[in-house]
């Protein structure tokens, strides 16, 4: 018999494979819930009490505005209806026409894909709707259009349920209410079986070569400008286009090669917080002074008088040059903290294990490398420098320190920011984190403070580098809050806390990655405490990334991370990390598992008069091919099928002959 065949069958490789990912597929497929709205976004909570469709006033689809139309719409038909059908059918009425509220409404309505025709009836589970039948019939006709709906209402409930009913019994009314899978976590950032945050892209720029900053200009035009290591600063606009000529084109300047990985070029960049009135911006990047002789820069220009989406080349002022004896260690990072004055990043120097001197360049304090400097930009000194020394930095009174240290003990600081703070408490303002790439075994991450020392060469990570220098018991270093080993990451680039309006849910997340490894991490803060708790972020499967324009995987090599002027989250990754192949991405952060309401994040940007010709913008993601609940049965029945043959013409014929 068959149940005989198949229990004497032994699968081939090809077989056992292709049978156990089938397994896999409809687990994964049974195992994932997509919250979604009918405006195919994720669904929120209202910012006001709900009047009519209370069931949904904590988390849904529905603002104050969409909840009185409906309100008005119960109304309307209930009007038309005698007392005796208002008493049997309210209650019914309301609960159906409130399901448009429903955090699965997409579901319900079978309107997950966006170019087919959305129902007009919800999919209501066949014991709900016999009784919505019984009771409800004869209002049909003021909720749909649908002639066939209407004919199958007046003819039999069998044949009407049919009608309504969903393919997935897991969304129909009321089961969705009752399933524990769709309703434990509802509105918290999904996770999946292994604790890991489920997050999706979109992408707003490509063709980038190794794109190493975005950042925007604090003047209220929400315009992104983008550098690429080669020197060239783009400018994006609000539409997604670019501007064919560049902000910026300094590639006759800056010192870099084709090759993978080199650390030199154009590194950093940041608008100086009177941007808008004063037109002055920083830049920090790699020159080469002859054959043997290599420096970093630090420069201030302007904006062009005649273009605000232009520079003007002439404009250029050095502010600071650094020699630097190694190729790699370049540091990169220049930002304004809420102080107003100019903190750069620089690296210890290159080669391997800071090998200048009795103690490195990151423990000396008389050295500019390996430190965060703080200057003042605004005027100069008598000295004859273009910057004077804030009179708070915390070294002025050593006669062997550096006026400019603020920090030391850096390694490789590859991207910092500054907390915006909460957007109510504004708990956290200010704060500046920090990745610090390591040498051989740990990758940290650093909230930076005045005088702080943060341990090269002494220490990598939490642990000892130096022995020596480790047990000196003058150190007093400040310990990462977070660092991970090299089997993780090899290469840390350093992000920043979300404090933006569209994904509420991760609010307070620091979230950064690694740039060899491609992993995207987050860190959440326990106040009580002041300690930091991983957090894994991974892309959302198909299912849950299943929102137009939205994507779930990106290239490997994570160079920098973004934040727009409202707040929003993006990262620059390239699948080739060369200065001079055009294969970098930017993406955009968004949690498909809560939106804000509807209107609080519109913004008003400023006017960008516009000289030359925009490039609109082509995206050349896609996502991952989605296995469908069909799709996944058709594999099912072909591997039953599969088996069935291979046990009639294998085993069983076989055992025949025995």
């Amino acid at each position: 018999s068959w149940f005989t065949c198949v229990g004497k069958y032994k699968p081939s490789l090809p077989e056992f494979i292709l049978i156990v990912s089938v397994m896999l597929l409809v687990s994964v497929q049974s195992a994932s819930a997509h919250p979604q709205c009918l405006d195919f976004e994720p669904p929120f909570k209202p910012p006001w009490h709900l009047e009519f469709c209370t069931q949904y006033e904590q988390f849904g689809c529905c603002d104050q505005k969409t909840d009185n139309m409906i309100a008005e719409r119960y109304w309307d038909i209930i009007d038309q209806l005698e007392v005796a059908g208002y008493e049997l059918c309210a209650d019914m009425l309301k609960e159906v026409l409130c399901q448009e509220c429903s955090p699965y409404a997409a579901h319900l309505y079978d309107a997950e894909d966006p170019y087919t025709p959305v129902r007009e009836l919800p999919g209501l589970c066949f014991g709900y709707c016999s009784e919505f039948h019984a009771k409800c019939g004869h209002v049909v006709k003021y909720l749909t259009e649908n002639q066939r709906l209407q004919e199958t209402s007046a003819r039999d409930v069998f044949t009407f349920c049919s009608v309504v009913d969903l393919s997935d019994q897991d969304y129909c009314y009321p089961n969705v209410l009752k399933s524990p899978d769709l309703n434990s976590h509802l509105g918290q950032v999904a996770e999946d079986r292994g604790g890991c945050l489920q997050l999706c892209l979109t992408e707003v720029a490509n063709n980038l070569r190794n794109p190493v900053l975005m950042l925007h200009s604090g003047d209220d035009t929400h315009r992104m400008f983008i550098a690429e290591q080669v020197g060239f600063v783009w400018v994006y606009l609000r539409d997604g286009s670019r501007l064919e000529q560049p902000f910026l084109d300094l590639s006759g300047e800056v010192m870099t090669t084709p090759w993978l990985g080199d650390e030199r070029g154009f590194l950093g960049m940041a608008f100086h917080p009177e941007y808008r009135g004063n037109g002055r911006f920083f830049i920090y990047y790699s020159i080469q002074v002859n054959s043997k002789l290599e420096k970093i820069r630090v420069s201030e220009m302007k904006v062009s008088a005649h273009d605000m989406n232009m520079a003007d080349p002439y404009s250029e002022r050095v502010i600071l040059e650094i020699e630097e004896p190694a190729a790699n260690h370049n540091g990169g990072q220049l930002l304004f903290g809420l102080d107003g004055y100019l903190y750069i990043f620089t690296g210890d120097g290159g080669k391997a294990g800071d090998p200048f001197g009795k103690y490195g360049n990151a423990q000396n304090k008389s050295a500019l490398l390996g430190k965060v400097l703080r200057i003042n930009v605004d005027g100069s000194d008598s000295s004859g420098k273009q910057y004077r020394i804030p009179p708070d930095n915390p070294f002025l009174g050593d006669p062997d320190a550096r006026p400019e240290v603020y920090a030391y003990g850096v390694r490789n600081m590859w991207r910092c920011s500054v907390d915006r703070g909460d957007l109510v408490s504004r708990y956290g303002r200010g704060r500046i984190f920090c990745g610090d790439v390591g040498q051989n075994r740990y990758e940290e991450i650093d909230i930076i403070v005045k005088g702080g020392n943060y341990g090269w060469r002494a220490k990598e990570g939490f642990e000892c580098y130096d022995m020596k220098l480790c047990h000196n018991s003058s150190l007093n270093d400040i310990l990462p809050i977070f660092a991970y080993s090299h089997h993780v990451g090899k290469s840390v680039t350093g992000g920043y806390v979300y404090r933006g309006c569209e994904s509420p849910n991760l609010n307070g997340l620091y979230i950064f990655g690694d740039f060899m490894s491609g992993r995207i991490m987050a860190l959440e803060e326990d106040k009580s405490t002041g300690s930091w708790k991983e957090r894994s972020v991974c892309m959302g499967d198909t299912k849950t990334c299943s929102f137009p324009g939205l994507i779930n995987h990106h290239h490997k090599f994570i160079i920098s991370f973004a934040e727009d002027e409202a707040g929003e989250l993006y990262f620059l990754a390239t699948a080739y990390p060369s200065a001079m192949s055009p294969f970098g991405t930017v993406f955009k952060f968004m949690d498909p598992s809560r939106r804000a309401p509807p209107g609080k994040c519109k913004q008003k940007p400023l006017p960008v008069k516009v000289r030359g010709k925009k490039i609109p913008f082509v995206p050349r993601e896609r996502k991952s091919p989605q296995f469908t609940f069909g799709f996944v049965s058709l594999l099912l029945l072909i591997t039953l099928y599969l088996v069935f043959m291979s046990c009639v013409y294998q085993t069983c014929l076989r055992s025949d002959f025995v």
